[in-house]
Order: C-alpha cells, then sequence, then structure tokens
C-alpha cells in the first residue's frame, strides 16, 4: 500500500509518498512527471517517514543543512540506481554536471564511455526531489537545464544553499523549462 501526504514549501506545495520502507516520492505540484509511480490505490496518512521527511524539509527550507535523512525507498533500475547515489553524495551548496556523473558511473562500470543524455534521462527520473538533489546537476557550460520542477525552482533551490549563479545561465530552449 502506498501512503500520501502534503508539506507546504516556501516554493509550493509537496506531494509526498511512501510506502511500508520508506519514502518513495517527492513532488511539486505541477511539475514534471508529478506522483509518478504513485499507485492510483493510496491512502492519505500520516506516517513516522512523513514527520522526519518535513522535519528534513523545514530545515532545509530554512536555509540550514539537514544532518539526517528520512528513510528512503528508490525504485529504478540498477543505472538509475547507481546515477541515483551519485545525487546523494553531491554536497549541499556544490554542483555536478551530467558529464561529470556519467564519467563516474563509466568509471565505475568499466565502461569507456557514456552518454550525459543516458545520465540526464536518469536523473530525470527521480521521483524523491530536493532530497535526491537532482537540482545540483547542472548542465555542462554552466546550463540550468533538466529539472522536471523547473529552472526557476532549480535556481532558488541552489540560491537557497548559497551556490554563486554567476556562472549559470538559463538556456532559452530546452526540455525542462
Amino acid at each position: 500500500m502506498k501512503y500520501i501526504n502534503y508539506y507546504s514549501s516556501p516554493l509550493g506545495k509537496i506531494l509526498l509518498a511512501a510506502d511500508s520502507e520508506g519514502l518513495t516520492g517527492l513532488w511539486f505540484e505541477g511539475q514534471k512527471y508529478f506522483a509518478k509511480g504513485l499507485c492510483p490505490e493510496h491512502e492519505e496518512k500520516d506516517l513516522p517517514v512523513f514527520h522526519r521527511t518535513k522535519e528534513w524539509l523545514s530545515l532545509y527550507f530554512s536555509g540550514r543543512q539537514p544532518d539526517f535523512l528520512p528513510e528512503l525507498h528508490l525504485v529504478g533500475t540498477p543505472f538509475q540506481l547507481a546515477v541515483w547515489e551519485i545525487l546523494q553524495q553531491i554536497p549541499y551548496g556544490k554542483t555536478i554536471t551530467y558529464k561529470e556523473i556519467a564519467q563516474k558511473i563509466a568509471a565505475q562500470t568499466y565502461v569507456q564511455v557514456l552518454s550525459a543524455q543516458a545520465v540526464g534521462g536518469a536523473v530525470g527520473q527521480n521521483e524523491i526531489s530536493v532530497i535526491v538533489p537532482c537540482h545540483r546537476v547542472v548542465g555542462t557550460g554552466g546550463s540550468l537545464t533538466g529539472y522536471a520542477g523547473g529552472i526557476e525552482k532549480k535556481r532558488k533551490l541552489l540560491m537557497l544553499e548559497k551556490v554563486d549563479m554567476s556562472a549559470f545561465f538559463t538556456p532559452k530552449k530546452g526540455t525542462a523549462l
């Protein structure tokens, strides 16, 4: 059974989803892929994992780096899980490029070359936004692209983390604007 709950953030309402193993989803209302993977049969319920998630989000949105994670239950392909593991290792207030993630995965799997576009596809399928920090991934050259929550939310999340935004720009065209 899947359960849902809501959190009101400074950037808009957030839908939380969980199962018996942990948090399975965190989406900004109206974002691309909103509630993807959430089965139609779910129940709104107040669970401990939601309390921990809301505590984490409250710390985060107050401009502080949380020193704990709520229990997560990431569901994906082995490739997606490898990419999401790297996302979780990106330090608060830092960014990484899709290309750098591709190089890390290639080194881990002994593949000579891995496409940054393949990484972008896996990053885009991350269902636990903010906590699994896909907003910290940027294009080579400083392009703020590829965030399902929208580029403006990505920019605000990075600014909240006090990332130096001077090297970044918003592309005029793209799939996640």
